[in-house]
């Protein structure tokens, strides 16, 4: 991505993580905001191939890290925050994680994919398989169907189901061109 006036100015030709002078630096838009200057780090070539293919195996690799998370610019601050957090394996990177401090407005930044993805709601068959809209289940016993006067039987085939958005055991779908909710603890996925 082209790199902003505002930005070139900031980093004075540097990345901003790894402090390397360098002519081919980019723009990295620390997620979830958008490409606002404000939201971005300037980064070498280097640093944004390993961050765009998630590459943190060469944990030695990011120890300008220690450095970077004490920048006065928020988003390199949480950018160093959450690439450290990915590296807390190594003693060094932890240690930094523990002293390192960002205000609850940043650390709020820092931590909202982690908790979206904490918060997101996975529904699965009985057997632990993923469910998706539009996947086809089989009941995996009888169910008494309320509101009505039938039983779906053990093995009825439903097709392109629904998912509950707000609840991870309910499913909607069609039995006998009834809409019914079921539980998918009583499901298994159809391949």
């Amino acid at each position: 991505m082209a790199i902003d006036k505002t930005l070139v100015e900031r980093s004075k030709g540097e990345c901003e993580l790894s402090n390397e002078k360098s002519d081919a630096l980019f723009a990295f838009t620390v997620a979830p905001k958008n490409d606002l200057p404000e939201h971005q780090v300037v980064v070498s070539k280097e640093v944004l191939d390993k961050l765009q293919s998630e590459d943190y195996a060469d944990g030695n690799f990011w120890r300008f890290l220690t450095g970077s998370i004490w920048s006065e610019v928020p988003a390199v601050q949480v950018l160093s925050y959450k690439l450290l957090d990915k590296l807390n394996a190594h003693d060094w990177a932890k240690e930094a994680l523990e002293n390192a401090y960002l205000d609850d407005e940043l650390l709020s930044w820092a931590n909202a994919e982690k908790n979206a993805e904490a918060n997101k709601v996975v529904h699965k068959d009985a057997y632990g398989t993923v469910l998706q809209t539009g996947d086809s289940i089989n009941l995996t016993e009888n169910l008494n169907v309320k509101g009505t006067n039938f039983i779906a039987p053990k093995g009825t085939k439903v097709v392109k189901i629904r998912l509950v958005p707000d609840n991870e055991e309910q499913i909607e779908g069609k039995v006998n061109g009834n809409t019914i909710v079921i539980l998918t603890k009583f499901v298994r996925k159809s391949m």
